[in-house]
């Protein structure tokens, strides 16, 4: 894991606190970008060309107020005077200037004794803060913040991840450390003399007033150069190696950093350039533009010995994926058979099924689903090169959340909702609806365009404490498309797991809502945009704990779709473009043709989600027996989040072929798996701290136990 960390405290004297701070505190096997009074560290397997260090003026001025500089960590396409100037904005306030250039980096910028930190808008690569000696800490993981100011675990948190994943209003800023927030995506967190304060860099959409839309070929013409250049970044070379090499990260003396582990640790991925490779949409655009641009794809920085961009394809041998499976294997092929590529089809077993080798995975910042499909990621990722692409987020930036019907309806626009309802109404089958489903739909985005943001929340409140929900919700099967869709047109709706938890953990998170409802928030935004922004940002944090499980020594993943030039771009895309049935081919498609790459297979584009329940139902039948032991005594039971005896039903019920959320299942599974690996775990992330000793030696037996247990 790469992470970055820092803390401010107050007042200039900067006194050791008696029982927490000394001299020598700092991280284990890091690297001083910056030194008191507000030290900063680079911590983990970062690459000299990731961390770059820009003054605003000549480095080595004494004094602290006259300090003004940046540092900028992860991939960032800007020059040295971008930087420059974007720290300059920030002096005047402009925070937004900090997120603007392309890429996906971390950027910290110092003006005296200011410190700001800007988060992304996918929340990809989040920032988390505690307090700390009387001051703030900050870090770019929890887990180290956690460590350092010793958290107990937040079970009222763990209850909202499992009940309301993708409501902001139940999950909060906080995480599962009792201490340690989050900042939220689209905001910084500014720290001055200790004190720190969140403020948001993007603006607001009215509820009232429609935010000015572009013309639709402007918009898509804009999502093309965001994707371009977001790709173009990865492929450059380095543009200030005098920086690097002027010792702002000096691989000598620290273990795991720098180039002589980049590409040499054992069963690493190859040197160069790398893509997934599928029949859909984003994967396949972004190997196509990797392979299409200027300079020698397959290389470091796009330059080098000439390799070709190594595809690499993922075929399921353990799940029957018929005819879909296969073509969607041709036309990767097809793809892949231009002179630039090398195809490369990983043919994957048993070992990697979801739920496979759930014991021996490492820990993670955080608990997260992919938690469960770490191993057969890896696989895949094991075959690929040093620097792959991946076309995660695509499907969130994109897509229309079902609940932006409800924004055309604000927007007085009833006659684009024809075609998306109409499509919406043969999703599952012609004879699974009456022809009432159209007007079923309508229905309930009028009724989503009428609810205030507040009745909302007390709504989905409400309806977590009303007697038997967790009982009707287990009885009540999958729902279809059309049932999914009008479970989605609403401001929160319980996640797929809720229907097994307790009526005491539910009670928890109402509570959580309640208390949201009634907080002021400002401006709300339009219900389509706020929800389908809490979408992207559990994807862009499950993507992140994906990298911590399944990494590959060496390797490093890049998926543009959550970068912030590529996410503000498809923001601009019109409502009433994305909307459409198959909006996402048809925009990708243009982008490609813009770049001018036309010639893709028949079918390229096409969609399916039955291959994931497939293999998920697969896994939940091979791994029958280690997931009844994994459950015999859950530590989810002992916190009081679920009844174990009726989780184990339903995973006996899912192995067998019984209609029952899966993904709630795997959402379950992976909470208890982190949790375990938590507990199991030793030692701190610092050095200089002796933690106090917690309840960990011989297991936990009960809730107070697993409050305070954190891994001494």
């Amino acid at each position: 894991m790469r992470w970055l960390v820092g803390w401010s405290r107050a007042g200039t004297a900067h006194r050791a606190e008696p029982e927490a701070t000394g001299p020598t505190v700092q991280p284990v096997g890091a690297q001083l970008l910056w030194g008191d009074p507000d030290p900063l560290w680079a911590v983990g397997d970062w690459r000299p060309d990731e961390v770059r260090l820009v003054w605003a003026d000549q480095p080595g001025r004494t004094g602290a107020a006259m300090v003004t500089r940046i540092a900028v960590l992860g991939r960032c396409g800007a020059t040295d005077e971008q930087l420059r100037t974007g720290l300059l904005a920030a002096r005047g306030g402009a925070l937004r200037h900090l997120t603007a250039w392309p890429g996906s980096y971390t950027a910290v910028a110092q003006i005296g004794r200011r410190i700001t930190i800007a988060g992304d808008l996918a929340g990809a690569r989040p920032v988390f803060h505690a307090a700390w000696a009387g001051g703030t800490a900050y870090a770019t993981a929890a887990l180290p913040l956690a460590d350092l100011v010793e958290a107990q675990l937040d079970i009222g948190h763990l209850a909202a991840l499992l009940a309301c994943p993708d409501s902001p209003e139940a999950v909060g800023d906080g995480t599962p450390y009792a201490g340690v927030r989050r900042v939220p995506p689209g905001h910084a967190l500014v720290v001055r003399d200790g004190a720190r304060d969140i403020s948001g860099y993007e603006p607001l959409a009215s509820l009232a007033v429609a935010a000015p839309q572009l013309d639709p070929d402007q918009a898509v013409e804009g999502v093309r150069d965001a994707l371009v250049e977001a790709v173009r970044t990865r492929l450059a070379a380095p543009r200030h190696l005098s920086a690097y090499g002027a010792g702002v990260l000096d691989p000598g003396p620290v273990p795991g950093m720098g180039p002589a582990f980049r590409r040499a640790a054992r069963g690493g991925p190859a040197p160069g350039l790398g893509a997934d490779l599928s029949g859909g949409s984003a994967s396949g655009t972004l190997a196509l533009l990797a392979a299409g641009l200027p300079g020698i794809p397959g290389t470091p920085y796009g330059h080098g010995t000439g390799e070709r961009l190594l595809a690499v394809t993922f075929n399921d041998l353990a799940t029957d994926s018929g005819r879909a499976g296969a073509q969607e294997l041709e036309r990767a092929r097809a793809l892949a058979t231009g002179p630039r590529m090398r195809h490369v089809v990983v043919a994957a077993g048993e070992t990697a099924l979801p739920c496979a080798d759930l014991e021996s995975g490492p820990l993670t910042d955080e608990p997260a689903p992919s938690l469960t499909v770490a191993e057969r990621h890896r696989q895949r990722l094991v075959a690929g090169s040093a620097d792959h692409f991946t076309g995660h987020g695509a499907r969130q930036v994109l897509d229309a959340h079902p609940a932006r019907l409800a924004d055309l309806l604000l927007d007085r626009r009833r006659r684009h909702l024809l075609r998306p309802v109409s499509a919406l109404a043969r999703a599952d089958g012609p004879a699974a609806h009456p022809l009432t489903v159209p007007f079923t739909v309508y229905r309930a985005a009028r009724r989503l365009a009428r609810t205030s943001y507040r009745e909302g929340l007390e709504a989905a409140a409400a309806r977590l404490l009303t007697p038997g929900f967790a009982d009707r919700e287990r009885l009540a099967g999958v729902p279809g498309a059309v049932d999914a869709s009008l479970a989605a047109l609403s401001w929160c709706r319980p996640g797929p797991a809720a229907r097994w938890l307790t009526g005491e953990a539910l009670a928890e998170v109402s509570a959580r809502l309640q208390a949201a409802a009634v907080r002021p928030t400002g401006l709300p935004q339009r219900p389509g945009e706020q929800r389908a922004a809490a979408a992207l940002a559990r994807q862009g944090a499950d993507l992140r704990i994906l990298e911590q499980a399944a990494e590959v020594r060496g390797q490093r993943l890049h998926a543009p779709f959550l970068d912030n030039q590529v996410v503000r771009a498809c923001r601009a895309l019109p409502e009433t473009l994305r909307v459409q049935p198959g909006a996402r081919a048809s925009v990708l498609r243009a982008v490609l043709a813009g770049s001018g790459i036309r010639d893709l297979p028949p079918g390229w584009g096409a969609t399916s989600h039955a291959s994931h329940q497939a293999a998920l139902r697969a896994g939940l039948r091979t791994f029958a027996a280690p997931l009844a032991g994994l459950f015999e005594t859950p530590l989810l039971a002992d916190a009081g989040l679920i009844e174990a005896q009726v989780v184990r039903g339903a995973l006996q019920a899912a192995a067998e072929g019984a209609p029952l959320p899966l993904d709630g299942l795997a959402e379950v599974i992976a909470m208890e798996t982190w949790l375990r690996r938590l507990l199991a775990r030793r030692g701190t992330c610092w050095t200089g701290v002796t933690p106090r000793q917690r309840a960990v030696a011989g297991g936990v037996s009960h809730r107070a136990s697993l409050r305070g247990a954190l891994g001494g």
